[in-house]
């Protein structure tokens, strides 16, 4: 019987060394040798000190400030392991907020969101990417509509032109890649580095 079963163990075994050690030994490998940033996380550091990441968002909620999409990210609730509470950008739990279109919740967080947000600003229609969730949790983009949308307080609260918040938003603005593949999409890290950086000039 064992003459049978030894060829199933190896084969797992390999298997399991192969797929399990080897591979992602070795991808890791190549990966920080080829693309030795992204491999670190696409860290972004200022005065030597890490700020944040090119590929996860924060939280931002000074009016001084670019806001992100809301980010339905979670972790253990401090006070029952069995229960969650929302931690937003949590890289550690990317995950959507899996409520659906009809789901009371979910109409009524957006209803609430909507509404600070005109009151905000009356006079534009709010952009359905700031008061929606990313698949992930972890969208550090918003669209350029929406960065326009937080513009006037923005300026308001940094006493600043509209004019000259509005051109840094067109100054981070990506295209869609090669044209065509994407959104069109401004980070909001680097939207609110360059207002900190105003400061500084």
């Amino acid at each position: 019987m064992l003459r049978e079963i030894r060829p199933a163990l190896v084969l797992v075994v390999a298997l399991t060394l192969i797929t399990g050690f080897v591979y992602p030994l070795a991808m890791t490998g190549i990966a920080g040798v080829v693309f030795p940033r992204q491999a670190a996380g696409s860290l972004i550091e200022e005065g030597g000190k890490v700020v944040g990441s090119e590929l996860i968002g924060q939280t931002f909620t000074s009016d001084r400030y670019f806001h992100g999409r809301p980010s339905a990210t979670t972790t253990a609730d401090p006070a029952d392991a069995s229960k969650t509470v929302p931690a937003p950008y949590n890289a550690a739990n990317s995950s959507g907020s899996n409520l659906g279109p009809t789901n009371a919740a979910l109409v009524e967080r957006v209803k609430d969101e909507v509404a600070k947000l005109k009151a905000e600003n009356p006079a534009s229609a709010v952009p359905m990417d700031l008061v929606t969730t990313s698949g992930s949790g972890l969208d550090p983009h918003i669209s350029p509509e929406a960065a326009l949308f937080q513009v006037p307080r923005v300026a308001k609260a940094r006493n600043i032109p509209e004019d000259h918040a509005r051109q840094i938003v067109a100054d981070h603005a990506e295209a869609r890649l090669l044209g065509m593949i994407g959104e069109p999409r401004v980070s909001v890290l680097a939207l609110n580095r360059a207002l900190d950086g105003l400061g500084r000039r």
